[in-house]
């Protein structure tokens, strides 16, 4: 008599199994997603804090100084990586001089990491660097107009401010102002919330859902940018970089229609 058997799994099992593979999966992947973002928007924080201190750094050292005054300026990411060439005073003759731009004058050693220096170009052909999931842009102040204080972004193409290099930050303002926003590559996936970060230290944020506000902004990617007032007040005298914080807790009202709070953490 053949009593050999062929062994295997019956279809009933395989179902079983794959079953408790789904079960499985269904709670896993939203955990280790949620955990992504978490650590992205963290990280995020933690890297707004870090531009900051280089800021503070950058200003203390008058490596910037573009109107000789002594008085050190703030920076852009190519500046502050040693990648772009900085701003400079340029004497014009007869002791007048306006910012200009030197392609050779590198900042040795650099205060920001040169990943900091590898710039991409956002929907408006501005300088956005990617870190961990989320774009981080860098606005300088322009010059007051009647309380009005717009901001310069980083050029695409040569590092510095304006079209081309030809638009450049104020020289007095640029001693005193600066801010940076970050927001996710992809909203819900690396990350949700945006932040800014100012000359104080003073860090923002927001949940980036448009919710029932109808004037509120989704930022995402490379077209969806926040702009220089984003997280500025729209109500009081001043506006622009020159305004108080829009922080929502505090009754004012934000440029973009979001609600901007304190980073708790």
């Amino acid at each position: 008599m053949n009593t050999k058997r062929n062994s295997g799994f019956t279809l009933i099992e395989l179902m079983i199994v794959v079953a408790i593979i789904a079960i499985i999966a269904s709670i896993a992947i939203p955990k280790l997603m949620s955990a992504r973002i978490s650590a992205n928007e963290n990280a995020a924080i933690a890297t707004l804090r870090s531009i900051a201190s280089a800021q503070a750094q950058l200003q203390s050292s008058c490596a910037i100084d573009t109107d000789a005054d002594g008085g050190g300026e703030y920076g852009y990411f190519g500046e502050m990586a040693g990648t772009a060439g900085m701003r400079i005073y340029q004497d014009a003759g007869g002791g007048v001089g306006a910012p200009g731009w030197d392609p050779l004058a590198l900042l040795d050693p650099a205060i920001l990491p040169t990943a900091f220096g590898d710039v991409l170009q956002d929907g408006g052909a501005e300088c956005v660097v990617a870190r961990s999931g989320y774009y981080y842009k860098i606005y300088l102040p322009d010059v007051n107009n009647a309380g009005d204080i717009i901001a310069v972004p980083e050029d695409g193409a040569v590092g510095v401010g304006g079209s081309a290099g030809a638009a450049f930050p104020d020289s007095n303002n640029c001693e005193i102002l600066w801010c940076c926003y970050a927001w996710p590559v992809e909203p819900e996936s690396t990350g949700n919330r945006a932040f800014f970060i100012n000359q104080e230290g003073d860090l923002l944020q927001t949940l980036n859902n448009t919710g029932a506000a109808q004037t509120a902004v989704l930022y995402s990617g490379l077209n969806s940018v926040p702009a220089y007032d984003a997280a500025f007040d729209s109500t009081g005298a001043l506006t622009g970089m020159g305004a108080n914080l829009g922080i929502t807790a505090q009754g004012l009202t934000p440029e973009d229609g979001n609600v901007w709070t304190i980073v708790g953490n």
